[in-house]
């Protein structure tokens, strides 16, 4: 397994390997890699079979937190990361610097950003206004560094894949987006880097992420619920948690990911709950 921090070198090497034709696969992360993130890798390997390069990128991207926001604090353990990722046969682990990425930014010398102005306007874009703009920027630039054929991003977080679905569609960027199922833990929990943060009385809490999404399907397996109303009911239940402080609880079109009075089977549901200063976000299709 390699690891290569500079931006020249990713890109000989990506560029070698397509002129050889052979395909890679890339999964971009921000480390502290849990079992959700190693099974990302493990559809990007079965993508691009075993004559093919998987590349995951861990970087900590400062362009999508806010001040106010844990980018200092963002739980990091890169050699413990290595250590999984050669485990699984990855090829190259692409580990660049904020001043390779974002040369002259601290000093007014970095000003192009990539901005999609229509997927990034509700939940998570209301609540973090200035996260997206950093999420697709990010991207755009790991596309055009470790050129891969095929993406693997996680279904937790549906916007913003929906948004990387779109931005490649509309940027023509010729990379195959894949979003793989979200993992959970035993309880029922998705597994996130930000888990961490959570004391004892928070983890056991935080279950109820989960468990409003199981009340969500419930509801509307034999009807549909109106949605104002399903909100409500999901903001008591949520709360009933004692550390619990709903941010939002949204029920929208999968595709369009247009809000929908109307709640049936078939609708995406997503929710964003703190506990404490931690942010922790889920989704369903009910």
């Amino acid at each position: 397994m390699q690891i290569v921090s500079s931006i020249a070198a990713m890109q000989r090497l990506a560029k070698k390997w397509q002129r050889a034709g052979t395909r890679i696969g890339f999964v971009p992360t921000m480390g502290y890699l849990h079992a959700g993130h190693l099974s990302l890798v493990r559809a990007a390997r079965k993508r691009v079979g075993t004559n093919g390069k998987v590349v995951v990128s861990i970087y900590v991207n400062p362009t999508q937190f806010a001040p106010t926001e844990d980018l200092a604090k963002y739980p990091r353990d890169l050699k413990r990361d290595l250590k999984l990722l050669r485990e699984l046969g990855v090829d190259v682990v692409f580990t660049p610097s904020d001043a390779e990425m974002y040369p002259g930014k601290f000093e007014n010398r970095f000003s192009t950003y990539i901005v999609e102005e229509k997927l990034s306007q509700m939940m998570e874009g209301a609540s973090r206004p200035t996260h997206f703009r950093g999420v697709t920027t990010v991207v755009a630039k790991l596309f055009n560094i470790v050129l891969p054929d095929v993406a693997v991003f996680g279904q937790k977080d549906f916007q913003q894949a929906a948004i990387i679905k779109r931005m490649v569609a509309d940027l023509n960027f010729p990379v195959k987006i894949i979003v793989a199922p979200t993992l959970r833990e035993r309880d029922g929990l998705a597994m996130s880097s930000r888990n961490k943060y959570l004391d004892p009385e928070q983890r056991a809490q935080a279950v109820i992420l989960y468990h409003a999404l199981q009340a969500a399907k419930a509801a509307v397996k034999k009807k549909s619920v109106a949605g104002g109303r399903l909100q409500a009911d999901l903001k008591e239940f949520i709360t009933a948690a004692p550390l619990a402080r709903l941010d939002y609880v949204e029920f929208f079109d999968p595709e369009t990911l247009e809000p929908v009075k109307q709640v049936k089977r078939g609708t995406q549901m997503a929710l964003a709950v703190f506990f404490g200063k931690t942010r922790l976000i889920d989704n369903a299709g009910l």
